[in-house]
């Protein structure tokens, strides 16, 4: 009881370091992705806005009260190799066993997951669990289109890189998000097969690491390190960061793909959201079940962020 009363203390009262997308981030893809819903939808969705926006983030808040939730933001899928990966959840602990899966991660299964539960709640008419549901898993879906969360190396600890999920998944898009990145991703389409459809995904990010990897090694090398790393103010802390030319620099290379990742999982998470809907039988949503809501707090929103944060 103290240790889970002493994280929750921390998540209140102090910036929290993430592992997938940074706050920012998620909180941008989640927001802008409920503007590509059909308007049966954002009947719905759009007067939660700042819900489906603040409550992005809270799938990565949980990971420091509840052991279970660490393992379905990643999936290590180099550690398998070239072997065929099961697609579904009980063939895979067949092959594999429950612990071996939970070590390397169970991202896309756990999409899955949240996907037969959205639906059911869909089915119900249950409000709250439609707007909970879809706040987490628009986390989860936007994790799967990080290169670093489907490769172990996934903060450069293995070859001298460590920051680099920062860099990649905080750093650029806030500097950057709000001045060069173009978000149109398309309206929302119904996906025929989820399963298939994560692990496409999964296996884009995966294609995707050595890339993230390798740029920035080879960047590393034409900086010196004083031109690398600048300090900045940040919620009244002197923070060390990546310096805005190393970041730009990065960006360049990488070839505006963190900004293509980010317009991914928008349109993705929409169309998640989308086939749950459809897969429910397209039940229909009363604008006043959301103004229910509001006006009786059953969503709370806390006022306000206490900082973009970084891993």
């Amino acid at each position: 009881m103290y240790y889970r009363l002493s994280a929750i203390i921390l998540i209140v009262l102090f910036p929290v370091t993430t592992q997938g997308w940074g706050f920012f981030a998620h909180q941008r893809i989640n927001r802008l992705a409920v503007f590509l819903l059909p308007p049966e939808m954002m009947i719905l969705y759009k007067p939660q806005l700042e819900y489906l926006t603040n409550h992005s983030t809270d799938a990565d808040k949980r990971r420091y009260i509840l052991k279970a939730e660490g393992p379905r933001h990643y999936i290590d899928i180099d550690h398998y190799g070239t072997e065929y990966m099961p697609r579904f959840w009980p063939d895979a602990v067949k092959k594999y066993s429950e612990d071996t899966l939970n070590t390397y991660g169970i991202l896309p299964w756990h999409i899955s997951h949240m996907m037969v539960n959205l639906t059911q709640a869909f089915k119900e008419r249950n409000v709250q669990q439609i707007l909970k549901l879809s706040a987490d898993l628009g986390h989860y879906v936007a994790d799967a289109h990080v290169p670093l969360h489907v490769c172990s190396n996934h903060n450069g600890q293995l070859t001298g890189q460590q920051g680099i999920h920062g860099l990649w998944e905080s750093r650029i898009p806030e500097l950057l998000a709000d001045q060069t990145f173009n978000y149109w991703g398309g309206k929302a389409v119904y996906i025929k097969d989820i399963s298939i459809n994560t692990w496409q995904i999964i296996t884009m990010s995966a294609m995707a690491a050595d890339t993230v990897l390798q740029k920035e090694k080879a960047l590393s090398l034409s900086f010196a390190q004083d031109q690398r790393y600048a300090y900045e103010n940040r919620n009244g802390k002197l923070i060390r960061n990546y310096s805005q030319a190393y970041t730009l620099a990065y960006q360049k290379m990488l070839g505006n793909m963190v900004e293509r990742r980010m317009c991914g999982a928008m349109h993705q998470i929409a169309s998640y959201w989308y086939t749950a809907w459809v897969n429910a039988g397209m039940p229909h949503l009363d604008e006043q079940d959301a103004k229910i809501l509001l006006k009786q707090r059953v969503l709370p929103v806390k006022a306000k962020m206490l900082g973009r944060q970084e891993e």
